[in-house]
């Protein structure tokens, strides 16, 4: 069989329960959205978070329902390229879009007002209020990050996850759970608490950008394949190689994984370093408008 036939083409997504999953968040938000009133002054910018939300999860299915699933059974760098969809790409789109009030507003009144008691005061909830305090703080946010990052890279979890859908599936959500958690820390999401001031979230964003490079410099210059499964295969799409295939996915790790990592340095950056009046006389100008 030629490498062409097995190529799965544009057309061939899967309708899982992944898109499931991100259509009902879609209809969701949209429920919620109907429920919300905001000032005309602001509805420029809703505008904007609305379709960054949108985004996200129009990135959501495309990381696990486009043909990118498929090939990522047969190509390590698809799989690759997956996880940044996953961990740097929709879940800062998600933090932006600040879409907490308005899913929430989606439920039903009388659901609402239970679910919101039993979370706040009950007594079968308190470890689950205990537990999201604590791992919602920058530093449990970081480690949680980075381990998720590097202990999914180890070859033999790895290897699992492409013979078990159902770890498979657990690889994605924690890789998508822990982004939110990281970029929540360094991205204003009302009402999130994000305490980091400017300089603080650069070294933030810096330190897990490092982390991701340290996994691309360790596929990069291994001598020989580090995944069992892939190195096993008898043909990909391509024709390709396996060191090929690794090297490759190295460099989708390295520097489009480091995009959005760059963006937010900028960002924090440049606030740090403008002069507090500079950015007292903006905001009062972006209030009037």
């Amino acid at each position: 069989m030629s490498a062409a036939a097995v190529t799965p083409g544009f057309w061939d997504w899967s309708f899982n329960p992944p898109l499931v999953l991100v259509l009902a968040l879609a209809i969701l938000y949209w429920i919620g959205s109907r429920r919300t009133v905001i000032p005309s002054r602001k509805e420029p910018e809703q505008r904007w978070r609305s379709l960054s939300f949108y985004s996200s999860l129009g990135v959501l299915a495309i990381a696990l329902c486009s043909p990118i699933e498929a090939l990522s059974e047969k190509l390590f760098w698809a799989h690759m390229l997956q996880h940044v969809l996953l961990l740097v790409v929709a879940p800062p789109l998600m933090v932006v879009a600040a879409p907490w009030i308005r899913l929430w507003r989606a439920l039903p009144l009388v659901t609402r007002r239970s679910l919101g008691r039993d979370l706040a005061q009950g007594s079968r909830t308190a470890p689950l209020r205990w537990t999201v305090r604590g791992l919602g703080n920058p530093l449990p946010s970081f480690l949680l990050f980075s381990a998720v990052l590097l202990a999914w890279h180890v070859p033999a979890m790895f290897d699992a996850t492409l013979r078990s859908s159902a770890l498979h599936a657990l690889e994605h959500t924690l890789f998508f759970g822990t982004a939110l958690m990281f970029w929540k820390q360094v991205i204003t999401s009302a009402p999130l608490h994000a305490p980091l001031s400017s300089p603080q979230r650069v070294g933030y964003t810096v330190g897990a950008m490092v982390v991701s490079w340290g996994l691309a410099v360790v596929l990069a210059l291994a001598a020989h394949p580090l995944y069992g499964v892939y190195a096993h295969e008898a043909s990909r799409p391509g024709g390709i190689s396996a060191m090929a295939d690794q090297q490759i996915a190295a460099g989708i790790m390295w520097v489009p994984g480091s995009i959005t990592f760059v963006i937010v340095i900028f960002v924090y950056v440049h606030r740090w370093l403008t002069p507090a009046s500079i950015r007292a006389a903006s905001s009062r100008l972006a209030g009037e408008h």
